[in-house]
């Protein structure tokens, strides 16, 4: 009969050999399986991975396991009671961290039945860095067919067995991170090319803007609109949360507006038409804050409307400031919201600046917002300079007012700027 030390040298070289080719974790578990049958006879058995987000008192429906292979049994059923919810004698053994040994299944109330002929049973923990990851357990249709010397190879294998699963584990990990940021780029590409390219051309104005998303994808939109009677429209909006939903409901929002933008209806019934759509649409459950308004470029006249948006500052030439107001509710909250429109006149000499959120609540260690009233004051202050340089100045001011580069929130600024000499200017509009 093989010592135990040369049985347990072979068993590795065995394990080794077949899993060192692949780090696909299914693939792993079924050749480690291949090996134990060298070392120990069983008649069904079978190696479970915890999924590590789910504890096993998870409500029902929820997995609790997150990589399975099996060996004498027939397909899982979908509501395994196991899988689920981590019942039987292996669930035991993965809440416990002990190993069971069952002579007689028949006998022992923890046992579920995975097939009918198994009558013993025996099962171990997988251990990592003191850490259960998972489970091992053998089925034999004899009874007491396991000895002490098989658990002890069993637990010895289990240890082994951990080392390969938690690479396996990692890979996983890798492959579906890359995956993740694939799309996410996919994403971050499709969304950049929904804001504007450049900036309108338009004779006494110029115009600037920036989108910075704080993740990869966000939910804050800015647009320009050439609308049917020569006015220019103007757009910026903000959707509660951030990521990829956010992004989607954004895209939502955009396509219902450019669309009723441009059947030349008054703007309150635009913000109206946007607000049914949002909330007729399946799935979107969160609500979007905008101002929309239209520009008559010769008089200088903006008819808007502000969804419960950061109300844009109109910095006169003068130096007086003006906040625009006028509107009704966020959008795809109320289904019979009232929106009203209000009507400013934007001078040559005068700053309209329109922004979300994210600009005015960058924090300091005290944790004390940037505030509306410094954004007026970097404005105020940087009024002389083209409207990119004034775009610049409020980034400048904010990251050095928060002490961080990257924002909490998405930053969105847009400038108009009624030029006083009512020379032409074109600035391109940055996303970035």
């Amino acid at each position: 009969m093989e010592d135990v030390p040369q049985s347990r040298y072979r068993l590795l070289l065995d394990m080794s050999r077949k899993i060192s080719g692949t780090l696909d974790l299914p693939s792993v578990l079924s050749h480690l399986l291949e090996s134990l049958r060298t070392a120990v006879a069983y008649d069904a058995a079978g190696i479970f991975v915890l999924n590590r987000t789910v504890p096993l008192s998870a409500s029902r429906g929820v997995d609790v396991i997150a990589g399975v292979a099996r060996v004498g049994f027939e397909a899982p059923r979908l509501d395994d009671p196991m899988l689920r919810f981590g019942k039987g004698i292996t669930g035991h053994v993965i809440q416990t961290g002990e190993v069971l040994l069952a002579p007689d299944v028949r006998s022992d109330p923890r046992y579920v039945n995975g097939r009918d002929a198994t009558l013993s049973e025996v099962a171990v923990p997988i251990i990592s860095n003191g850490e259960v990851i998972g489970a091992l357990n053998l089925e034999s249709d004899r009874l007491d067919a396991f000895s002490a010397d098989d658990v002890e190879l069993l637990e010895f294998f289990a240890s082994a067995a951990a080392l390969a699963i938690e690479k396996a584990l990692l890979h996983r990990q890798v492959v579906e991170k890359e995956r993740l940021e694939q799309q996410l780029r996919v994403a971050r590409d499709v969304q950049s090319s929904l804001l504007p390219a450049a900036s309108p051309e338009l004779w006494g104005y110029e115009f600037a803007a920036l989108n910075l998303p704080s993740w990869t994808v966000g939910g804050d939109y800015y647009d320009y609109l050439p609308l049917p009677d020569g006015r220019l429209g103007v757009v910026i909006a903000d959707v509660s949360g951030k990521g990829v939903p956010a992004a989607l409901i954004m895209a939502t929002f955009r396509a219902a507006l450019r669309t009723e933008a441009r059947s030349g209806r008054p703007i309150p019934e635009v913000a109206r038409a946007v607000n049914r759509t949002l909330l007729e649409s399946p799935g979107l459950s969160r609500f979007v804050t905008a101002v929309y308004g239209a520009l008559e470029p010769s008089a200088g006249t903006f008819d808007y409307v502000n969804c419960g948006h950061n109300p844009p500052m109109l910095l006169r030439a003068g130096g007086d400031r003006q906040s625009l107001e006028s509107g009704g509710p966020a959008l795809g909250i109320l289904p019979d919201g009232a929106f009203e429109a209000g009507t400013i006149a934007i001078d040559p000499g005068d700053t309209l600046a329109l922004y979300t959120d994210g600009v005015v609540e960058p924090a300091d260690e005290r944790d004390e917002e940037f505030g509306a009233s410094r954004l007026e004051g970097v404005l105020l202050d940087s009024r002389r300079l083209p409207a990119s340089r004034m775009v610049d100045s409020v980034v400048q001011a904010t990251r050095l007012f928060s002490g961080r580069e990257e924002y909490d929130d998405d930053f969105t600024l847009v400038i108009v700027r009624r030029l006083a000499n009512g020379r032409p200017a074109t600035l391109a509009a940055r996303a970035s």
